[in-house]
């Protein structure tokens, strides 16, 4: 699954051949450099280790600073692995040109975070009745949760008000609209995970 690290520009439209406004997201896709190449015999597994983004050396672990010394690359910010890259070795470029209009590709990001919510917007409940009849403070209420003398407890993952949003989240077979190779932009079809300015993972 070879891939490589991006960052959300944001979303915009392009119209199809037959005239259809497609609503798109544009991504800043690397260029990624190889700061790792993991083998079977050394880690116990293949990988290559990619490296996007940049940042101040004064801000990076001294370890760290070590470790892209060996790339030979400045410290990155985001680093993901990657297998079944082939014939890649240290300190090589992955640029947006691996990607090809008109293929699906993966999408992994870390979806906006939305606080505590309740049952109706976080679970899309109707709530619990309606507004006559004396239902003065139950339009957005959870309902029963099924508890009595038996179970007596609450089943995990009952749908309940909790936390929303903040979670790692992957969106499958997104077509690649466009790829602006001098420019390392992707558009994919529809909205990927995350705000604007968030890395994004894409994987083919």
């Amino acid at each position: 699954m070879p891939g490589i690290i991006g960052k959300k520009i944001g979303m915009t439209s392009i119209f199809s051949v037959e005239g259809k406004a497609l609503p798109c997201t544009m991504i800043e896709a690397g260029p990624c450099v190889v700061t790792q190449v993991k083998t079977q015999d050394r880690d116990g597994y293949d990988a290559v280790q990619l490296g996007f983004g940049s940042k101040k050396e004064k801000n990076t672990p001294n370890a760290l600073k070590g470790h892209f010394k060996k790339a030979k690359t400045e410290p990155k910010t985001d680093l993901v692995e990657f297998s079944n890259f082939s014939d890649l070795s240290l300190g090589d470029v992955v640029n947006v040109d691996i990607f090809e209009e008109g293929e699906f590709v993966d999408v992994a990001g870390t979806s906006k975070g939305k606080g505590f919510q309740g049952v109706v917007k976080r679970h899309n409940f109707a709530g619990v009745g309606q507004a006559t009849h004396g239902q003065h403070n139950r339009l957005r209420a959870p309902g029963s949760i099924g508890a009595a003398s038996y179970p007596a407890k609450v089943f995990k993952g009952m749908k309940m008000a909790g936390q929303m949003g903040n979670a790692r989240v992957k969106i499958s077979n997104i077509k690649v609209l466009k790829v602006i190779a001098e420019k390392n932009i992707i558009v994919v079809k529809g909205s990927v995970p995350g705000a604007i300015g968030s890395t994004l993972t894409i994987i083919k």
